[in-house]
């Protein structure tokens, strides 16, 4: 195979060397990047992808049926992400497009930062460094950013999947009971190791004491937390966001935390990303994160090679692994 025959793989932006070389090896790479940190538009991506044969897209990108349209030697979208809500599965299946994921590799690594998104908030910590480097630290106090413990509240958790489940792992060990909403239960074994129940949304809404997203991003999901479930969730609960930044109404967030009602809340992900409710800036009871969850070494680099791993397979005629289309 000459190099010009060779397939293209264009990546939309850069990722692990450990999934880019692979790729190198076999076929013609192209790693792009929009200048100033913007994400690309449809017609941006439609003017990159127009000759390529895979795409590995971020969830910034809006892969539509209409882009696909205008790739029409497409032969793989490889998903650098668990998440698909940016591409239209439904063009992409009645074009015979098959879309890859990367489930289970960032499992630990979402769990792990929401889990130290609650610290953050609940012990007030990014407050108290704050203070420190002002150079306001004279003493210690016996009541300077006081926190509510975790030990003995109650945990509710939207979406008992991988993410939801590790997370709940994490809420045992410091002692917190645990009940979730989801439209599966748990099996029976794992409820029984996690002593956790299924309760209904409104019930998890009036009784938790931290509420942590873990669900997909879907027509019934989107602005699930709007102004009337603030209204009904428990004075004080405070709300953890890695999931999808449109699950939550962020005007009607701003709202709850401006009246007291709403206890604190720590936003990996925003509504309307990356721009930000400003008022949100200047809280002091919200701890934020430029969409960091799944940003370790090891997570980063296996979402990398799980996406050449797909191309790969895509392009040399074998099945194709992450599949979910």
């Amino acid at each position: 195979m000459t190099a010009s025959s060779r397939p293209l793989v264009v990546i939309t932006r850069p990722i692990h060397d450990s999934g880019v070389q692979p790729l190198r090896q076999r076929f013609i790479v192209e790693v792009h990047d929009k200048p100033n940190a913007g994400n690309f538009m449809e017609d941006e991506l439609m003017e990159l992808g127009r000759e390529a044969d895979a795409l590995v897209t971020m969830l910034s990108d809006p892969i539509s049926d209409r882009l696909m349209a205008a790739c029409p030697k497409l032969k793989i979208i490889a998903q650098y992400a668990v998440g698909v809500d940016n591409i239209d599965l439904e063009a992409a299946k009645r074009r015979g497009i098959p879309v890859s994921h990367t489930p289970g590799v960032l499992t630990d690594a979402t769990a792990d930062f929401a889990f130290a998104l609650l610290l953050a908030v609940t012990r007030r910590i990014t407050s108290a460094d704050r203070h420190v480097r002002q150079g306001l630290f004279k003493r210690w106090e016996t009541l300077l950013f006081l926190g509510p413990g975790l030990q003995g509240r109650t945990c509710g958790i939207v979406g008992m999947g991988r993410i939801g489940k590790a997370f709940a792992r994490r809420a045992v060990g410091f002692g917190m009971p645990i009940q979730y909403t989801d439209s599966n239960a748990l099996d029976p074994a794992e409820a029984q190791l996690l002593n956790a129940k299924q309760v209904e949304f409104a019930h998890l809404l009036k009784t938790s004491d931290v509420i942590s997203l873990h669900c997909p991003l879907t027509t019934e999901t989107r602005h699930l937390f709007d102004a009337s479930a603030f209204a009904r969730i428990k004075k004080e609960c405070i709300l953890i966001n890695t999931a999808r930044g449109p699950i939550v109404d962020e005007k009607a967030l701003v709202e709850a935390l401006k009246s007291g009602h709403l206890g604190g809340a720590g936003l990996d992900v925003f509504e309307n990303e990356p721009a930000i409710h400003p008022e949100l800036l200047t809280a002091e009871n919200v701890v934020l994160a430029p969409h960091l969850a799944s940003a370790t070494i090891e997570a980063r680099s296996s979402m990398a090679r799980m996406c050449s791993e797909s191309v790969t397979a895509a392009l040399e005629g074998q099945k194709v692994p992450h599949r979910i289309v």
